[in-house]
């Protein structure tokens, strides 16, 4: 155990994020392994299903920085290749609504610009 006030912290912090990830990586494995056996199930409804579920897992276990972006995308493609070879329709993407910025005000009265005293 450290001895120092701010690394008997971090040990706890480690402890407690070490914790977080180990479960959202495990549920990702779950819905993996979910999925692997509706593949062997062969119902096409089954499989999709089980599939958005792994993708979602996949990508909220990205969201957390639990697995790096690009392995994310690499496992949801595999994924997709298997259920379409098992016969399966593909995902459909749905799309976002797009966040609507806040207008700024603009005011068309300018201020008048501040006289500088004469020199003397």
């Amino acid at each position: 155990m450290p001895i120092i006030k701010s690394a008997r912290k971090r040990v706890k912090t480690a402890a407690k994020a070490n914790q977080r990830n180990y479960k959202t990586k495990r549920s990702m494995r779950e819905a993996v392994k979910a999925f692997t056996k509706a593949l062997s199930g062969g119902n096409a409804k089954t499989i999709g299903e089980a599939e958005r579920a792994a993708v979602s897992a996949i990508d909220l276990a990205a969201k957390k920085a639990v697995i790096h972006k690009n392995k994310a995308a690499r496992e949801k493609a595999r994924l997709s290749a298997r259920a379409k070879a098992a016969g399966a329709k593909p995902l459909k993407q749905t799309a976002k609504p797009a966040a609507k910025k806040p207008v700024a005000k603009k005011s068309s009265a300018k201020k008048p610009a501040a006289k500088k005293p004469a020199k003397k």
